[in-house]
């Protein structure tokens, strides 16, 4: 008995058109034989995801399945609807996932099944930049190990003197059609792979690919502002294309590494900075590194605490695209004097003696205040 298609393709059957090409895409991608070498299982539930998704996505082939279910299509494949039979599914039919990857994906399934992807693929390239690039920019070289042009026969995928000629099967149109069952359904040529030519001699460098694997050294320029997960595209720098087709495009993500100092929210930047006793009982001054390599003075008011943040405008990072700031903000953290001589113990006892009967530490009072109001409550 049949899987039905939209239990294969774990979707509903009021799904939309997005809904199931979104639930397509993650299945194919997750049993593509390319991923599953030699996993007999993945290819044949490869197969059934594809078969589902061919009929769902053409309005008219699902609604005569909603309609009649595998019977509508079982019939034809019999010989009952006069056509050629079914609609091709499995590796007989010549079309199927590479027909639907062209429509998604630019291109055609690739892999073992012999359908090569004409334009090149896209390629993805990881940098770690540091903040202080992220926020005045920078211009990185990168060496990528991608396909390029063939030289020889300058990407064509002919030996010199040769050219391709027109594919007889298709005729020069690339795609070819075929009555099945109640519908005529257009395809991929499965000669020239939908180029409409094909190669007779061809380029003994590159084997009629029109392209070979080389590493290519680029120049990234990094915009000032960038943030974590920033993505750049590069057109055109992915792999070559076969045979002087479009080559793909080259995406870098960028990963932004941790600061010793600064800590990053968006375009605002903070920094902890200790501060000495004395400076936060009697007030001062005290000096801070900026993230563009520059210092900072911030004024320290008398009696600040721990945790108090002092906010310097336009001192913080780069905005991308802008030529505006962020803030920065420093946060104090008072120090506890350490190794004191004897005649400093006797001036801090000095001074906590000098200053009994009067508050100069209100958020200790506060909070053992309400210590003793908590006990109080208990013996309540």
């Amino acid at each position: 008995m049949s899987t039905d298609f939209y239990e294969t393709l774990g979707a509903s059957r009021d799904a939309s058109q997005d809904d199931l090409k979104k639930a397509f895409r993650k299945l194919a991608m997750q049993y593509h034989p390319d991923k599953n070498p030699g996993n007999d299982e993945a290819e044949h539930k490869f197969k059934e995801i594809n078969q589902a998704y061919e009929v769902l996505r053409d309005e008219q082939k699902r609604a005569a399945y909603d309609r009649y279910g595998h019977e509508a299509f079982e019939n034809a494949a019999s010989g009952g609807g006069g056509g050629q039979g079914g609609f091709g599914f499995g590796s007989g039919g010549g079309g199927g996932f590479a027909d639907i990857f062209d429509e998604m994906f630019g291109g055609s399934a690739g892999g073992r099944h012999g359908t090569a992807t004409r334009r090149g693929s896209d390629l993805r390239y990881n940098m770690d930049i540091s903040l202080a690039d992220a926020f005045k920019g920078k211009t990185a070289e990168i060496r990528v190990p991608t396909s390029v042009r063939c030289d020889p026969c300058n990407g064509t995928g002919a030996a010199e003197g040769a050219k391709p000629v027109s594919c007889s099967t298709c005729q020069g149109a690339g795609k070819v059609r075929a009555q099945q069952g109640f519908f005529t359904v257009e395809r991929t040529c499965p000669a020239c792979h939908g180029a409409g030519q094909v190669i007779d001699n061809p380029c003994s460098s590159c084997q009629g690919q029109g392209r070979t694997q080389k590493e290519k050294n680029l120049s990234v320029k990094i915009p000032p502002g960038v943030e974590e997960g920033t993505r750049i595209r590069l057109n055109g720098e992915g792999e070559a294309g076969l045979q002087g087709s479009q080559p793909g495009d080259l995406y870098i993500f960028l990963s932004v590494e941790p600061h010793h100092l600064f800590k990053r929210d968006g375009a605002d930047i903070y920094c902890r900075v200790p501060m000495a006793m004395m400076t936060a009982a009697l007030g001062g001054a005290v000096e801070v590194p900026t993230i563009d390599g520059g210092r900072a003075k911030v004024t320290i008011a008398p009696g600040t605490q721990s945790g108090v943040q002092f906010r310097l405008r336009s001192k913080g990072m780069s905005v991308l695209n802008s030529s505006q700031r962020g803030d920065m903000y420093v946060e104090s953290r008072i120090e506890t004097p350490v190794n004191l001589s004897r005649k400093q113990r006797e001036l801090l006892q000095e001074f906590e003696s000098a200053g009994k009967g009067r508050s100069f530490s209100p958020e200790s009072e506060s909070f053992f205040s309400k210590v003793k109001e908590f006990w109080a409550d208990l013996k309540d």
